[in-house]
This record gives structure tokens, C-alpha cells and sequence, in this order.
């Protein structure tokens, strides 16, 4: 059997991808989305549904016997890159990727099947800025009760459960209706992922698991999985952009026929292909468990420079109209720019990278 990663597509996995273009078309369009950022809740419950519900996606990562739908990392990727095109506004990363593996990691099965149902929406209490293997904050576990606070915690704001580090090492599960539970939010420069302080003030924790392992593992996934969210952003502004250059004319002739334009896509597009390559790498790697850190290391020193970088040359080509408020590119931007900092930035994987590989600084 070849260990050679196999970094083409299948044909269900194709079939997936256009399954969930079309229900995005339907439920996240660009006047929808915009409209909810502009809202008291920014989260889409009905596309969230469609994808749970109508096609049982919160489950891929979960094994059968939990109700899930035993798919691997690969499958999981294509369903975020879809999600990165169209920034949804669903705690599928959050929920169905990050807090799924802290879970598997622990073997709760109770809240395996909860989770699978997507019916259940839990997040793992970590600030989304930190890198794997980085330190996390940890809060007082005591007699039972927990006592803390957790800064920058994506989509905390619909969780239901609260997966909380105690530093007893242990995982908590926290219902997030508990009362000594405050969610606060934040302003985020990324409307359509919203973070939150969560404050904690003698609330109750089952612990599930190790906290060290657990976290690790979800923060190594989701930092992976990242980079096909951004892949999926990087590719449609790329798409939209070269679309609007073959469109718009000036001095009699379309924009992207001048010589500069056209060299700047086609850098931008060698930089896509090199995403492209290098998170589907991580995905196959993740599923096949094998040199995970260097893969998703690899993948994260790549992805969030090119998504910026895409987004960037989408709002300036696009020109005068690239910079109002209803055009689509400018939630892109910013989710790019809040994902370059997400699970570590670039400079923190390529230090990452440096070690795994045994490379001394200069």
C-alpha cells in the first residue's frame, strides 16, 4: 500500500462539495449574511440546521457507533472550504471540528452523540488565538466548582456546552445556561465569528477527560482544518476577481487584459495552488494520522499570508466599488485577516516548523 498522500479529490468528495455550495447559495448569501452582522446575532440557525439536520455534517468526525458519520479530515475539509467562500456565519469549526476532537480525545460518548446531532453546540473555552502546543489558560478548579475567566472564545455566544481546562488537568463540561456562566461578547473585527469572554464563577464541571491531550489534539485539528477555510476564501476572491477584471473595461478594453493586472493574478494564482496543495496536505494527513505537526505547520505558514494577500488584491482590484460596505469582499478580508491570527500565526508555525524538522534559527 502506498504511503504517497493522495491530494486529489474523489468523486464523493466532489459530490459533497456541491452539495454544500448549493444548500450556502440558498442560506448565505451576501445581502443574508451582511444583514446578519449588522444584527444582535450574527450566527445563521437556519443554515446551521440545513447543514446539521438536512445533511448530518456536524457529525463527519464522529464515529458510527456515536452517530456519527465516520468520515475523516478530508471530508471535513471540503465542507470548510465551501464554508471559507461563503463565510458562513455557522460554529462548525468551532463545534463540529475543534470541540469534536477535544471530545473524541476524552471518549465522552454522551456528549459524542449530542454533538453529532449538531442539535448540541459546544466550544472549546481556549482563546482562538492559540497555536498548538502553546500554553492555554486554565482555570481554578475547586471542589467541584470552576472559577476563571477565558478571553477570545469563538462562538461562545450559541454554545451550549462550555469545554473548560482546569488546572486540576482535567477537561470540564459546562452548561453554558448554568448561572454562575457569563458569555460576554466582544467586538471582533471578524463579524461573522464572533468571540466572547466567558467568566466563570462556581460553575459546575463534569470532567471528561485530560485536558492536556485533548487540547492539544483539537487545536492541532482545527489549526489544520483552518487552512481549508482559508483556501476556500483565497479561491473566491482569486475567481470573483478575475471575473469582475474580464467585465469592467476602461480606455476600451477590459481591465484584465492590461499587462500589470494580469501579472498580479497570476502570482496570486501560483500562491492559491501552493494553498491549495499544502492544506489538502494537511487534511490527508490528519485523517491518516501521520506527521500531523508538520503538515498542519506547513500548511498554517502558508494559509493565512495568501488568504490576506488574496483578499487584499481582490478589494483593490475591484477598485472604487471594492470598498463600499455592500460589496461581498470586505467580510472576506476581515475574516481572512482574523483567520491569519486564529490557532497561531504564521511566524508561530514557522518556529513550529523550525523545531519539528530540527532547522536551527540563524
Amino acid at each position: 500500500m502506498s504511503t504517497t498522500p493522495d491530494l486529489l479529490h474523489s468523486e464523493e468528495e466532489e459530490a459533497l462539495r456541491a452539495a454544500v455550495r448549493d444548500l450556502l447559495a440558498d442560506h448565505c448569501d451576501h445581502a443574508g449574511v451582511l444583514a446578519r452582522t449588522e444584527s444582535d446575532t450574527p450566527h445563521d440557525p437556519a443554515a446551521w440546521k440545513a447543514l446539521t439536520d438536512g445533511m448530518g455534517l456536524a457529525g463527519l468526525l464522529v464515529p458510527e457507533e456515536y452517530g456519527g458519520a465516520g468520515a475523516t479530515h478530508r471530508e471535513a475539509a471540503v465542507v470548510l472550504e465551501e464554508l471559507g467562500r461563503a463565510v458562513a456565519p455557522v460554529p462548525y469549526l468551532t463545534s463540529a471540528v475543534v470541540a469534536t476532537e477535544a471530545v473524541r480525545a476524552c471518549g465522552d460518548g454522551e456528549l459524542l452523540t449530542r454533538l453529532a446531532s449538531g442539535r448540541t453546540v459546544a466550544v472549546l473555552a481556549v482563546g482562538l488565538h492559540t497555536a498548538p502546543g502553546a500554553p492555554f489558560t486554565a482555570v481554578r478548579a475547586e471542589a467541584g466548582a470552576l472559577h476563571g475567566t477565558v478571553t477570545a472564545v469563538a462562538d461562545a455566544v450559541v454554545a451550549d456546552v462550555l469545554l473548560v481546562p482546569g488546572d486540576d488537568g482535567g477537561l470540564h463540561a459546562v452548561d453554558r445556561a448554568d448561572p454562575a456562566v457569563t458569555v460576554t461578547p466582544r467586538v471582533s473585527l471578524d463579524l461573522t465569528r464572533p468571540v466572547a469572554e466567558v467568566a466563570l464563577a462556581g460553575a459546575a464541571g463534569r470532567r471528561i477527560g485530560a485536558a492536556g491531550p485533548a487540547v492539544h489534539r483539537a487545536l492541532l485539528t482545527g489549526a489544520g482544518l483552518l487552512a481549508s477555510e482559508q483556501l476556500g476564501l483565497a479561491d473566491w476572491a482569486l475567481t470573483e476577481t478575475v471575473r469582475y477584471l474580464k467585465e469592467r473595461h476602461q480606455f476600451n478594453r477590459p481591465v484584465g487584459g492590461f499587462q500589470a493586472v494580469k501579472h498580479r493574478l497570476a502570482q496570486l494564482w501560483l500562491d492559491v495552488v501552493g494553498l491549495r496543495a499544502a492544506a489538502r496536505n494537511a487534511a490527508d494527513a490528519l485523517a491518516r494520522d501521520e506527521d500531523t505537526g508538520v503538515a498542519v505547520a506547513v500548511a498554517q505558514a502558508c494559509a493565512g499570508p495568501v488568504a490576506v494577500r488574496a483578499a487584499e488584491e481582490a478589494l483593490q482590484l475591484h477598485g472604487g466599488i471594492g470598498m463600499t460596505w455592500e460589496h461581498p469582499v470586505h467580510l472576506r478580508l476581515k475574516r481572512a485577516k482574523a483567520d491569519s491570527l486564529a490557532f497561531g500565526t504564521a511566524g508561530a508555525h514557522r518556529q513550529s516548523l523550525a523545531e519539528l524538522i530540527d532547522l536551527p534559527a540563524p
